[in-house]
C-alpha cells in the first residue's frame, strides 16, 4: 500500500467572483510505504487554463509567482505525471489530505478536462480522523495541528510541496492508528 500524502493549491481571489470556478495550480505529494518510509517526492505548478492570471491575493498567499504557472503544463500533462510517479495504476494506495478540498478539486479538475477522476475517489481525510483521534469539537488546521504537537512547521504555509512536508509529520506520528 502506498500512502500518497498530498496537497493542492488552487486559483483564488479575495473576493471570488460568482461565475469563477478554482483550477489546481501545484501538487506536493509524498509517496510513503506502509512501513511509513518516504518512496518518493513530487512537486509540480500546473498552468490554469480558465483564469491564467494569478491574482494579486493568490500569489501573496501561496507564494506563487505568474511565472511558475506560466511555465508550467496543464493539468491533463501533470496529472498523467503524477498518477504515474504515485503507481495509481499498478499498486494499492490511498490519496491522504489536510480536508476534503483537495479531492474535490481532483475531481473538479479532471471534470473540466475530461478526464477519469474514479482513481480520487480512494480519499482519506486526515483533519477529520485527527479530529476525532483527538476528540475535538472541530477541526483545526494544519499548521496549528503541527505545532500543538509539539513539531516545527517548516517551509512556507499554503505552498502544496510544504503543506504535504508537514503533513507527513501528522501522518508518520500517527502511523497505525489512521482509518485506512
Amino acid at each position: 500500500m502506498n500512502y500518497i500524502i498530498y496537497d493542492l493549491e488552487a486559483t483564488c481571489w479575495e473576493n471570488t467572483p460568482p461565475d469563477y470556478a478554482q483550477e489546481t495550480i501545484e501538487i506536493g505529494a509524498y509517496r510513503i510505504n506502509h512501513f511509513g518510509e518516504v518512496r518518493g517526492k513530487f512537486n509540480r505548478f500546473i498552468k490554469p487554463v480558465l483564469h491564467p492570471t494569478l491574482s494579486p491575493f493568490c500569489r501573496d498567499l501561496t507564494g506563487i509567482t505568474q511565472e511558475h504557472v506560466n511555465r508550467a503544463r496543464t493539468f491533463i500533462d501533470v496529472i498523467d505525471e503524477f498518477q504515474n510517479w504515485a503507481r495509481i495504476e499498478e499498486e494499492d494506495y490511498m490519496l491522504c489530505s489536510w480536508g476534503s478540498f483537495d479531492k474535490k478539486m481532483f475531481i473538479n479538475d479532471c471534470k473540466l478536462h475530461r478526464l477519469d477522476h474514479e482513481w480520487a475517489e480512494a480519499h482519506v481525510n486526515l483533519k477529520e480522523q485527527y479530529r476525532i483521534m483527538k476528540r475535538m469539537r472541530n477541526g483545526i488546521g494544519l499548521r496549528k495541528a503541527v505545532e500543538g504537537e509539539g513539531m516545527i512547521f517548516t517551509g512556507q504555509h499554503h505552498r502544496g510541496i510544504s503543506d504535504a512536508e508537514n503533513l507527513v509529520k501528522i501522518f508518520l506520528k500517527y502511523l497505525g492508528n489512521w482509518s485506512i
